[in-house]
């Protein structure tokens, strides 16, 4: 590779790195992105995984945080092709008994169906609603005093406690359900500390914008991300494995799009020996089992309003999805596994030929897990949806050291880039007044090892770009 310098060289094309580049080349700097893979989008990526024609996401698939996202708000992406797809309903909880709880994005119709719980939904929501969209700024970014102390506080009275205790608050099994498969999207027991803010936070996401899914699969949103970012002048090299940072172009500064694992193995002694010890330390959660089917049909679920859901989460009770998520906690195996679903296909026509479909689903396992879930995430799917397993064409698995080799970022299958519990959600990497920063002074993190963590949303390469503006390039103030 030709050694031209650069202001600033991001490592990797996620959502967040992508991010980084972007903000720093708007800001007028020149920016080069490296990727290890021959396409860009990290865990934005769509492939063709069972039969030619079946478009599947090969990791996320649904996005309930990229239009809350105060960097994706600022981007014309809908110039450069990026097209989202509403759902009718953001998500449905399936029963035994073939009832559903569903998630809407009205505020009202989601309680209304909740019955004698809708005023309990209500009361708890509404307030959150109210905040959450001028809290955002500061609950997507590192910690430091809020400027709405008082608003901050309302929603971290209710973040802040389990998800076990906040459900205390509904006397349902529809409420309770549905609140506890929301919560289990931070893939941790219901009974630690801020699993709350979790299903607020997805909630809130549905009640404001639904969890919307991208046309043509998750790899419209990195195309139409490096689309932009070349129209800025970004350069992007694909094909670019970076093993040691002796590689790299000259650069004013480097930001890396990696955990702090791979950090260590790249950046070696150019790190402080205090700050690789620190970063030895941190925390890496359960990985994930995950499959993708080609279909003859949709998914014939028991509970009709499923089949206009975007995402389906089956775990039945809050019994049943606390007791499995605790387990894989422990490092246990479990038979009846907590599993979200969604068939992009019955929305957008582009992911199958004819009058077929594709459909994606995975659950939580202990940390490098290779047990095979097929069967039972299969089974899980039967259950609510009989007959499902007779519209199977073909199938393609993921398991968690399947997930890593693919994007070295999933460590042990991690898709979060790192535990998010209530000691590593705002500490993540280390504690720091800027997590971004490593103790070398033009190296930076901007991958979800840091705040506000995993989801597709670029809020950690944003941040990390905007304190690098202010520390290497002397730019005070940043839209």
């Amino acid at each position: 590779m030709q050694k031209t310098a650069y202001d600033a060289v991001v490592i990797g094309s996620g959502p967040n790195g992508l991010a980084a580049g972007i903000t720093l080349q708007r800001a007028g700097f020149t920016v080069l992105i490296v990727e290890a893979k021959l396409t860009v989008g990290g865990g934005m990526r769509s492939q063709e995984l069972t039969w030619p024609g079946y478009v599947h996401d090969v990791c996320s698939a649904v996005h309930p945080m990229a239009l809350l996202s105060p960097f994706f708000k600022s981007l014309p992406l809908k110039d450069f092709g990026l097209e989202f797809i509403d759902p009718k309903w953001a998500a449905a909880h399936p029963f035994d008994d073939g009832s559903a709880a569903i998630l809407e994005q009205s505020l009202e119709g989601t309680a209304d169906r909740l019955g004698r719980d809708g005023s309990a939904y209500r009361n708890f929501m509404e307030p959150l609603l109210e905040d959450i969209p001028d809290l955002l700024p500061e609950l997507l970014g590192p910690f430091h005093w809020p400027k709405k102390p008082i608003a901050m506080a309302k929603f971290g009275i209710k973040a802040l406690p389990s998800a076990k205790h906040t459900a205390k608050n509904f006397k349902t099994k529809e409420a309770r359900g549905l609140w506890a498969a929301m919560a289990a999207h931070s893939i941790q027991p219901l009974q630690n500390v801020a699993t709350s803010a979790f299903g607020i936070m997805l909630m809130a996401a549905a009640h404001l914008n639904n969890w919307p899914i991208p046309k043509g699969g998750s790899q419209s949103i990195a195309d139409a991300l490096t689309a932009y970012f070349k129209s800025l002048g970004g350069e992007i090299q694909t094909g670019f494995e970076v093993k040691t940072l002796t590689q790299l172009p000259a650069a004013k500064v480097i930001l890396a799009d990696i955990t702090p694992r791979q950090l260590i193995k790249i950046a070696g002694d150019t790190l402080s020996a205090s700050y690789r010890a620190k970063l030895e330390k941190y925390r890496y959660g359960p990985g994930v089992f995950k499959i993708d089917w080609a279909l003859d049909d949709m998914i014939p679920f028991s509970a009709a309003e499923c089949r206009q859901a975007g995402t389906i989460h089956l775990g039945n009770t809050l019994e049943e999805i606390a007791h499995y998520e605790k387990c894989i906690a422990a490092g246990k195996e479990a038979d009846r596994p907590f599993v979200l679903l969604t068939q992009p296909s019955v929305f957008d026509c582009t992911r199958a030929p004819g009058l077929r479909h594709t459909a994606w689903a995975y659950c939580h396992i202990p940390h490098g897990s290779t047990r095979d879930m097929t069967a039972a995430i299969e089974n899980q799917v039967e259950r609510f949806a009989p007959g499902f397993k007779n519209l199977i064409k073909a199938k393609h698995t993921f398991n968690s050291a399947e997930m890593e080799a693919y994007n070295p970022n999933y460590i042990g299958g991690d898709i979060n880039g790192g535990i998010q519990d209530i000691f590593q959600l705002y500490t993540r990497p280390v504690l720091s007044v800027s997590p971004y920063r490593t103790s070398a002074r033009n190296i930076y993190l901007c991958s979800s090892s840091t705040p506000p963590g995993g989801g597709v949303h670029g809020m950690c390469g944003y941040n990390a770009a905007r304190q690098v503006l202010k520390d290497v390039f002397n730019v005070k103030s940043q839209a």
